[in-house]
């Protein structure tokens, strides 16, 4: 049994022409441990836009080909060049999670045929998808595709920072850009914990978004009082550990030298060195693609910046620990780890120069989903 179907691609020349197409793929008969799903559902997410647009400057987005087969293409600028020679002539494909309904199954996990999964490993964009059956999980009954698209990347993130959190010993969390699909997740599991969040977010609309579900500790990045509102908040959570969304900028280091400033505010002794406090910074996203800035002399010596990303994260907790969270997000699927979607789109809709333009705004509170059966 030989499936064709459509899958999405980026392509690098060495010219510096980043091409997004749709390209014919012919999938074989599953291995004993294999299954091939029909993708129905898939999320894009900043993960994702990441590795299908890379460097390309969106001013120069062009497009060409049918309504059947279209393509765009971006110019990547010479000075971003370096950072993508090693994907040059790769024609890769895009998509890191999805869901659908398993139309073939090998000898080995029979009993996965006809079911519904969620699944993570790529190359989600397309109409069919051969996967490890190691990599699925099944749905709940009465899940929709819908509901076990985003069932990986956003629920273990969010999972993962308050794992990390407790692993190093901290009791209270700051997280930015925080009334995305992510952040809301975080806030849901903080509350449903015990676990004190600030959330920072850029606008009146997202905070009222995150007071909705609950959230205690909600500050607008944009207000006078910021740095003041951001310092009382701290005091108040004890927070020494941050998940910045943001990346570029000052707003990282804004967040260290508040911790530090609670910290000195309560040391009863002066030291040239800053307090004794441990402050961590973990930078997770590039929301803003400019260069990470730190006042490291006004946070004292006990902190640490550094990036934190999923899967590294699973590989170190183990296979024990991953289960236990997956476990949780299966539980609580339509609940705390529900995702929320702006529009649904079909695979081909993917290469519409407006749509394109919209989803990759990458604007709290908008997630598109692809539904490649929708053509």
């Amino acid at each position: 049994m030989a499936l064709h179907g459509r899958e999405l691609r980026s392509t690098i020349d060495e010219s510096g022409v980043l091409t997004l197409s749709l390209e014919d793929v012919t999938l074989s008969d599953p291995a004993e441990d294999e299954i091939i799903v029909q993708v129905e559902a898939a999320p894009i997410n900043p993960s994702d836009l990441g590795m299908m647009l890379s460097a390309g400057d969106i001013a120069s987005l062009t497009s060409g080909g049918t309504s059947d087969r279209p393509f765009l293409t971006l110019h990547i600028p010479e000075s971003r060049m370096a950072a993508v020679r090693g994907r040059i002539g790769q024609s890769v494909p895009i998509g890191n999670e999805g869901a659908g309904t398993v139309i073939a199954a090998g000898s080995a996990v029979r009993e996965l045929e006809g079911k519904r999964v969620g699944m993570i490993g790529g190359a989600m964009y397309a109409d069919y998808r051969k996967i490890s059956a190691r990599d699925v999980i099944p749905l709940p009954d009465g899940a929709s595709a819908a509901d076990g698209a985003a069932m990986f990347v956003n629920p273990l993130t969010a999972l993962g920072f308050v794992e990390t959190a407790r692993n190093e010993g901290h009791t209270a969390i700051v997280h930015t850009a925080a009334a995305s699909n992510l952040g809301q997740m975080l806030q849901k599991i903080c509350l449903a914990d015990g676990i004190p969040l600030v959330n920072i977010v850029r606008s009146e609309e997202q905070a009222q978004i995150l007071r909705g579900i609950g959230a205690h500790h909600v500050l607008n990045s944009g207000d006078s009082d910021f740095r003041q509102q951001l310092a009382e908040a701290l005091e108040q959570t004890g927070a020494t550990i941050a998940f910045d969304a943001i990346g570029g900028g000052t707003l990282g280091s804004t967040i260290l030298q508040a911790m530090e400033s609670v910290a000195v505010g309560q040391m009863s002794e002066y030291s040239r060195y800053g307090s004794e406090r441990f402050k961590q910074l973990y930078i997770y996203g590039a929301l803003d693609p400019a260069p990470t800035v730190l006042n490291r002399l006004a946070f004292g010596f006990q902190w640490d910046a550094g990036g934190w990303l999923l899967f590294p994260f699973l590989r170190k907790i183990g296979p024990e620990v991953a289960q236990r969270l997956r476990s949780r997000v299966v539980d609580e699927l339509t609940t705390t780890f529900a995702s929320h979607y702006t529009r649904t789109i079909s695979l081909s809709e993917t290469l519409q120069p407006d749509i394109l333009r919209a989803y990759e705004r990458k604007a709290t509170g908008e997630k598109y989903l692809i539904d490649p059966t929708q053509g």
